[in-house]
């Protein structure tokens, strides 16, 4: 009865996970794309159980039935944080705020325009985004398992489950307690299959589609020329992507274990206090939208999508799902052949000056055209 009685939760939780996945996805519809798949709530990919108890396994469960241990909890938050980072506030209480090889960021409420997070940290390092006391520490390394193949994309819906089986949001105003689990649903959307982006001044942004071609859905406001010193990037590969939220992409360009990427702002964030600078340094990539939307906490570049992915070695559940749900980035110098990212590490404020063009490769579980 408790098999039986934890997938219908897993059923419901996933036909109310999106429900405002239309709004989510309007920026990137070519024209023709079937109103009603842009507002599908998604195909189920896992659910992952996070025990607010030391000493208990993260388990991951697959639609199949399986089940697998993502490591032991080390530590359980003993309070939340507020204010969080400034643009947690562009989150939907209740969901995944930030995802990334080094941390993953749980918003509970927006208050007085902040948001209010729990963390989830691989013991091996530490965000400071997280704060003391405010995170569950997994037995995990950074960059893989939880915080490599399977990272839940930014906007996955949180729910709190009490010992006797009860589900709640994860919100500010019942936050979760000490024996209770933590429920992370992952979907896939359909949606685009890359991005592309000009990089000059006003550089078109197109999301592409399978059977659709492309749309453009922004502009570059300010270039990309260098690389700096972003943590969390020794985790990850070059050309793939160390973090997601909802007003950041940051993507190594260093090998592992060294330090240094590039990170792709939308318009809004890039005039909050702490990003002003970026307007006069090389390592951001600023972006803005065409019409009136802000870009910030949408689809495709800033929810919903995009996630570090497998590391190296590390598997899903075929060999498509393993590869396709990497992520890549790619690009051209000089108006070239497309290529993989230079390899750059530290802060070199000249280090990226020569690409064109970007292209980032979303995740995907199933083969282009199978469908």
């Amino acid at each position: 009865m408790k098999i039986v009685a934890k997938y219908l939760l897993f059923i419901t939780l996933l036909t109310t996970a999106l429900a405002f996945s239309a709004e989510a996805v309007e920026p990137w519809m070519p024209e023709g794309y079937p109103t009603e798949l842009a507002q599908s709530a998604g195909t189920p990919l896992f659910r992952i159980e996070l025990p607010l108890a030391v000493g208990d396994d993260v388990r991951l469960l697959l639609p199949s039935g399986e089940s697998r241990s993502l490591g032991k909890v080390l530590a359980i938050p003993s309070s939340s944080r507020w204010p969080a980072y400034t643009a947690s506030r562009w989150a939907r209480p209740g969901t995944v705020a930030a995802s990334a090889v080094n941390a993953i960021h749980l918003l509970l409420s927006v208050e007085e325009e902040k948001g209010r997070t729990i963390s989830l940290l691989p013991a091996e390092t530490f965000a400071p985004a997280a704060g003391v006391g405010n995170a569950l520490i997994i037995d995990n390394p950074a960059g893989r398992g939880l915080f490599g193949a399977w990272a839940p994309p930014v906007g996955s819906t949180v729910t709190v489950l009490s010992p006797q089986g009860m589900a709640r949001p994860l919100l500010a105003d019942e936050p979760p307690r000490q024996g209770e689990k933590l429920v992370i649903d992952v979907v896939e959307h359909p949606g685009p299959y890359m991005v592309e982006i000009e990089n000059r001044m006003g550089g078109a942004i197109s999301a592409w589609i399978d059977g659709y071609g492309a749309r453009r859905i922004g502009r570059v406001a300010h270039p990309l020329g260098g690389v700096g010193r972003f943590g969390g990037s020794q985790y990850q590969e070059p050309g793939r992507l160390r973090a997601n939220h909802t007003g950041v992409i940051c993507i190594s360009t260093s090998p592992l274990g060294e330090v240094g990427g590039f990170q792709i702002l939308p318009l809004l964030h890039s005039h909050s206090p702490e990003m002003e600078n970026a307007w006069q340094m090389t390592q951001w990539l600023i972006v803005e939208p065409l019409g009136g939307d802000s870009f910030v906490g949408e689809a495709p570049l800033f929810s919903d999508f995009l996630v570090p992915g497998p590391a190296r070695g590390e598997p899903l559940w075929d060999l498509w799902s393993t590869y396709g749900r990497r992520s890549l980035v790619l690009c051209r110098i000089n108006e070239g052949p497309w290529q993989r990212l230079p390899t750059r590490s530290g802060r070199i404020d000249d280090g990226l000056k020569d690409i064109s063009h970007l292209r980032i490769y979303f995740p995907r579980t199933e083969e282009p055209g199978r469908n």
